[in-house]
């Protein structure tokens, strides 16, 4: 359809709502912002859907959030019928809308005859997932953006493992929402006069109780907390998000002395102390590391508006704060996690890491050391999700510790998503644990450095824009496909995995089968250790670079990384 034409239908239809009706009448002029808004339909993806907040087809609003629903309802109902009782748990985040939307999602389910149970108040990704899971539900809904700026939100879609839908699922899910040609017919009721009387209710607060009460027993070092934690001084920051009530409950159970950044603990939709709510960003942490310098705390964590991820800043040697990545945060957890488990002799002989193929290569000789099996899975955390589900199953690994470099960390099985609640609590016993032993954690960092070798890891995003954003992007990682390179700069490539294909080539000509294909990604094994890997990312139009290169030191590492960069994004143009 034309984009005028759907414009048109929007604004001349009786049932857009009053702000609906005077944010497209302001665009009446504005061809381009029209185009835009009602060029395509917002697209839902193995993530859901994350966009701008704004009426149009290609906008996150209630008419989109029920149409996706609609889709959702529609493929639960092919389900055995006992899945309409088993229903859906829907959470949301603190951003702008997320609670409407949320309601709206409530109301177009039971209108379906699907039950519902919600959250009263904003609540992390982790808690929804492990809510699908605790209340056996046949699916979750989480009405969050992320990290994203505060112009977004989005739509996730949970199955019944408490992970992402499948992208099986999510295709017959896609079918039923391309289905519904009309959004302002979509039928609902009104959920607040529903709540609690069978067919809809509130999670209950018991529930709450008993997430924290999990958690606990994933703690590690509870004889150094009991020693120590009261003494920590650890700086903590929520950035206005849902991670606040569960992160300061489960320190406070485990006995862990936290500091709060205020200014930052009121849910606040416009973000207004940070640019951008993203916790891997130093600017996010600003207020967290003035705190720290104030009352000489050496730690500082905050956790994104949904809770999903972490980011952490340590003191370096000098004294001043600096960021960790989240490679860097995946590898002290990964080598903190197992010294424990072997300390208390309870790491299992069949254990298993897992991990995104584009998170650091650092990661394969901690687990060597140890005697634990990597595992390595595309990018997005319901592939560890579905990892854990097979191995539960098989019972082939017993899984210990999931990571993605994009600052998303799991430790149990409770939930199949990224917990930031869980490893907030992970990195401050860690800190308590090895502070207690007169160590700081950025000694601990370089410690694993000397042993295992240096790795730099360094990611980098070329923003894409416009309504060809997404194809644009991904023509880029089509012509490296045919594009034949066997070094770059004066490093050799000993392999190419096209994780499209679902093939590996070795520099030899040899092919070998992946795991995984379908996925628009190409990845080049470095004969200097690491890899370069090129992918488009799902939920933003950013096409990411991923460099992980080994050297014998920091200065070595980063000589190669620069020249490896530079060669690469000269290939790319």
């Amino acid at each position: 359809m034309d984009y005028k034409v759907a414009y048109n239908n929007w604004l001349s239809n009786p049932k857009l709502n009053a702000e609906g009706i005077e944010e497209l009448t302001s665009i009446k002029d504005n061809e381009k912002e029209m185009e835009y808004r009602f060029g395509a339909d917002l697209k839902f993806g193995t993530a859901g859907m994350r966009g701008l907040i704004g009426y149009g087809t290609n906008m996150l609003n209630v008419y989109t959030v029920k149409r996706a629903t609609k889709g959702l309802a529609e493929y639960i109902k092919t389900l055995p019928f006992t899945a309409l009782d088993r229903g859906v748990v829907i959470s949301y985040d603190t951003r702008k809308y997320s609670d409407v939307f949320a309601k709206a999602a409530a109301g177009v389910l039971l209108a379906n005859g699907i039950r519902v149970r919600i959250f009263d108040k904003a609540s992390p990704v982790p808690m929804l997932s492990y809510a699908v899971r605790y209340y056996n539900a046949v699916a979750g809904i989480m009405i969050t953006a992320s990290h994203n700026p505060k112009e977004y939100n989005g739509y996730k879609v949970y199955g019944e493992d408490g992970a992402q839908m499948s992208p099986e699922a999510t295709e017959i899910v896609v079918k039923f929402i391309s289905e519904v040609k009309d959004v302002f017919s979509i039928e609902e009721k009104n959920i607040e006069t529903l709540k609690n009387q069978g067919e809809m209710s509130l999670v209950s607060k018991k529930f709450f109780k008993k997430y924290i009460k999990v958690l606990s027993k994933l703690s590690l070092s509870k004889k150094a907390v009991k020693k120590y934690g009261e003494k920590l001084k650890i700086v903590y920051t929520p950035l206005h998000g849902t991670g606040y009530a569960p992160v300061m409950a489960i320190l406070k159970k485990l006995g862990i002395n936290v500091s709060v950044v205020e200014e930052q603990v009121k849910p606040d939709p416009s973000f207004s102390t940070v640019e951008v709510p993203n916790p891997e960003n130093k600017e996010a942490m600003t207020l967290g590391i003035k705190l720290a310098n104030k009352i000489s705390a050496d730690v500082v964590f905050g956790t994104d508006p949904d809770s999903d991820r972490l980011g952490v800043a340590i003191r370096n040697k000098e004294g001043e704060f600096i960021n960790l990545s989240g490679n860097q945060v995946g590898v002290l957890l990964t080598d903190y996690i197992l010294k424990r488990l072997k300390d208390s002799k309870k790491l299992a002989s069949n254990g298993v890491v897992i991990k995104s193929f584009v998170s650091t290569g650092l990661v394969a000789p901690i687990c060597e050391n140890y005697g634990v099996k990597l595992c390595e899975v595309p990018v997005g955390f319901k592939f560890i999700g579905e990892k854990i589900k097979n191995y539960e199953k098989d019972g082939s690994q017993t899984y210990i510790f999931g990571f993605e470099e994009s600052c998303g960390y799991l430790r149990g099985t409770h939930a199949r998503d990224k917990d930031a609640v869980v490893a907030s609590m992970l990195f401050a016993e860690m800190v308590c644990y090895y502070q207690f032993n007169g160590v700081s954690i950025y000694d601990v960092l370089m410690d694993i450095y000397d042993k295992y070798g240096y790795v730099i890891d360094k990611t980098v995003s070329k923003n894409y824009s416009g309504l060809s954003a997404m194809d644009d992007m991904n023509k880029v990682v089509d012509k490296m496909r045919n594009t034949e390179i066997n070094k770059v700069d004066v490093y050799n490539i000993i392999a190419k995995r096209d994780y499209l294909s679902g093939v590996k080539t070795t520099a030899d000509g040899e092919a070998v089968n992946l795991e995984y294909n379908g996925i628009n990604c190409i990845y080049y094994e470095l004969e200097i250790g690491g890899f370069i890997c090129l992918r488009p990312s799902g939920t933003e139009p950013k096409l990411k670079i991923y460099y992980s290169i080994k050297g014998r030191d920091e200065k070595q590492a980063q000589k190669a990384l620069d020249k490896i960069s530079q060669a690469f994004d000269t290939i790319l143009n």
